[in-house]
Order: structure tokens, then sequence, then C-alpha cells
């Protein structure tokens, strides 16, 4: 195993100090987007290491727009491909990702049993189907490979993405506030290209496979003893904010 440690960007404290700071981060996404989605990718990085070494590994990163998180996975030394939808997210901060391929996750190019990690950050809400398409992610890897999935719950603080918090009364209605407010629509369109993505969703989906062993399922911005809120129905769905997911392939 490599003896390689977190970049000195990433929060490899797990605590409410390390919470505190990416909620902060969250204020900046829209002024300084590489700073706020850099800090999130190293941070991303902080918890996979726990679980696998990724030196050395081969990455298919599903909805990697831009490539932030496979930026921080290459120099942690893995070869990571972008797969998106969007070609226009591909390049839109003037940098593309070399190694990245235009393409519908439910419709994969990638072979079976290819990569060494799935891995999808903030994607699964952005699809009308959270199941089949981490299906697709899970199909791509090895035997002992890793799933590793991320995504932002419907019914917590930020689910409804920029129409945040009026999401809660309708998609609809919070996105024509919205475009009343701001004289734009907003970018993430509910039924459209945003969908209302629960955790109980995630949660079942993970319990359906038994080629998956689950080895960690928590909230992803929280500390770890925050786990428990995943037992409780209802809470879990308002306090998650975004569920995270390690599971190994047998």
């Amino acid at each position: 195993m490599s003896s390689s440690r977190p970049p000195a960007g990433g929060l490899a404290r797990d605590d409410w100090r390390r919470s505190v700071k990416l909620f902060r981060s969250f204020l900046t996404e829209q002024t300084d987007p590489e700073g706020f989605y850099g800090l999130i990718a190293d941070d991303t990085l902080d918890l996979l290491r726990r679980h696998v070494d990724i030196e050395g590994r081969t990455i298919a990163d599903f909805g990697g727009a831009a490539g932030f998180y496979s930026d921080a996975f290459r120099r942690a030394g893995a070869t990571s491909l972008v797969v998106d939808l969007d070609h226009t997210e591909i390049v839109a901060h003037g940098v593309k990702h070399p190694l990245s391929v235009v393409a519908r996750a439910e419709q994969s190019p990638l072979r079976d049993e290819s990569v060494d990690i799935g891995f999808s950050s903030n994607m699964l809400e952005h699809v009308p189907d959270l199941a089949s398409v981490a299906d697709q992610i899970a199909r791509v890897v090895k035997p002992g490979g890793y799933v590793v999935l991320s995504y932002t719950a419907w019914y917590g603080p930020w689910g409804g993405h920029e129409t945040s918090p009026w999401h809660l009364l309708g998609g609809e209605r919070a996105a024509r506030r919205y475009e009343r407010k701001t004289g734009r629509p907003p970018k993430n369109v509910f039924g459209e290209s945003m969908y209302a993505a629960t955790v109980a969703e995630g949660m079942a989906w993970a319990r359906s496979r038994d080629d998956l062993v689950l080895l960690e399922e928590r909230p992803r911005y929280l500390p770890p003893a925050s786990r428990h809120l995943l037992k409780v129905p209802g809470l879990r769905e308002v306090l998650t904010w975004n569920l995270w997911q390690v599971l190994r392939k047998k």
C-alpha cells in the first residue's frame, strides 16, 4: 500500500470543524467555483482513502463535468475518466479534463467490469431513475472494486439547489419564483434536469444488490456519528443533506 498522505487542501479531520468549513464553502460556489469544488474534491479524496488507496487505480467519474474530482484523483496517482452528458459543463471552466467522454450515465460506453472504482458525486439527483443509473455505475466496476455514490437529498435544505429552500413548496413553484427574482430561469429545472431524489431510494438500492457489500453510509458533510440519522425515516430526508455511500463489489 502507498504511504501517500491526503493533499494539503483536504479536510482530513472528520468532526464538526470540518462540517462548518464545508457548509461555509457553499456560500462561495457561485463566486469561486474552482475554490469550492477543489475543496469538496479534496475532502472526497480524504473520505475515499479510508477504504481504498487509489494510487494506480482506474476511476470512472460519472457526472464529473469539468473534472474537479478527477483532477484530485489524478494528483493522488489514479487514472480517472470523466463521463458527462453535457459538453458545456465539461469545458465550463475553460479547462477540459484530458480523459472525458460525452455520454449519458444510463448508456455508459464503458465495458462491463472495466474500472477499479465507479464514482459519482451530485449527479444522481439529476437523473429520473436513480437506481438504474446506480446499476450502470456498478456494472463497469471490476470484482473487488468499489462503487462510491454521493447525491443531494431533495427534502434537505439544499435539495432544490439554487431554488432552495423554496423547492420544499414544490419544484415548479420554486422555479417560477427564482425566475421572477433573478430574471432568468434556474439552471437546474425540476422534472427535466433535477429530480426529487430521496435518501430512502439510495439506501434501498444499496440493499437490493447482492453483489455489493456496503462499507459506509452516512450524511456526507456531517461527522461520522450522524450516520444514526439514517435509521429514522423522515428525519433522515431532512437532515442528511447529501448521502455518501461506499460499496465493494464481490
